[in-house]
């Protein structure tokens, strides 16, 4: 029986180029996104190729209850061997998603709240897409937002950030399964993300502002790569056998050093706090407070 690889977000960019890796590498891959269509096109140009069959399974990853739906679902078929926590976005302007902001939810409570749900069934290892705007973010977790204005990429950085310590942090947890957790920077490439949120100078702090022209010729420059390159560090932490759990694949595709605050034991705590606080492993009754 072929293994089995869940990649979210997988209908498009770099999600469905790490589809592409897993099925040669011989996975049966189901890939989950909102767009049917998406996802009707996406089984079609990764069935193409060959190898075992591809399946989509639809899900919102912005609703904490859809993916609590789609964890029953997958976790109801049996054992699952790799999880790639592919999905992210980023939001211009201030959005909240059940009164929580929606990078926060987006960025790392989905992926939070699929994970924990499935590691009953996971055989073999979780990898976690993070990001390079991990450096740019506030490092503090007291609450989901920081105090400040609202400035997208600094929030999907933090975001990611969170996602990254909680990545780390559960690969300590687990050290002594069988199930391995390892993370994955993709490095940038043009995709429907980056092509439709990093283009106006508001996604970044005033003071990065004054000097937007050199900014956004960055920006360009980072995301200017094909999405089958930039999904190299996920396909091979998802596929190769030497890498120790906690290890972070950088966009050169070898192992790097994460930024020092996703090992902070104060950061743990905290974001281990709120994930708990705001994605609660079984949903809230009405009326009741988490």
């Amino acid at each position: 029986m072929a293994r089995r690889a869940v990649v979210t977000a997988g209908t498009g960019g770099i999600g469905l180029e790490t589809a592409l890796g897993l099925t040669r590498a011989g996975f049966a891959v189901t890939v989950v996104g909102r767009n049917a269509e998406r996802g009707a096109r996406a089984v079609e140009t990764i069935n193409a190729g060959g190898g075992e069959p591809t399946r989509f399974l639809q899900a919102d990853l912005a609703s904490l209850d859809e993916v609590r739906a789609l964890a029953e679902h997958i976790a109801g078929e049996g054992e699952l061997d790799v999880l790639v926590n592919n999905v992210g976005a980023m939001f211009a302007d201030h959005t909240e998603l059940d009164g929580v902001e929606a990078s926060f939810v987006v960025n790392h409570l989905s992926p939070y709240l699929l994970t924990e749900l499935l590691l009953p069934v996971l055989t073999d290892r979780v990898v976690n897409v993070t990001s390079g705007a991990v450096t740019l973010a506030k490092k503090t977790f007291n609450a989901v937002e920081p105090p400040g204005g609202y400035y997208g990429f600094h929030w999907y950085g933090r975001a990611k950030l969170a996602n990254l310590t909680y990545t780390l942090d559960l690969a300590q947890r687990l050290h002594d399964t069988s199930v391995k957790v390892l993370a994955a920077d993709p490095g940038g490439a043009a995709t429907d993300m980056t092509d439709g949120t990093m283009r106006t100078s508001k996604i970044v702090s005033p003071a990065l502002r004054v000097l937007w022209p050199l900014v956004r010729r960055r920006f360009e420059r980072a995301t200017s790569g094909p999405a089958s390159h930039a999904a190299r560090p996920s396909i091979r932490a998802a596929t190769d056998d030497t890498l120790p759990t906690g290890t972070l694949i950088g966009p050169q595709v070898t192992p790097t050093t994460p930024i020092r605050a996703a090992t902070d034991p104060r950061l743990i705590h905290a974001v281990r706090t709120l994930s708990e606080r705001h994605a609660p492993l079984a949903p809230v009754p009405d009326g009741i407070s988490n």
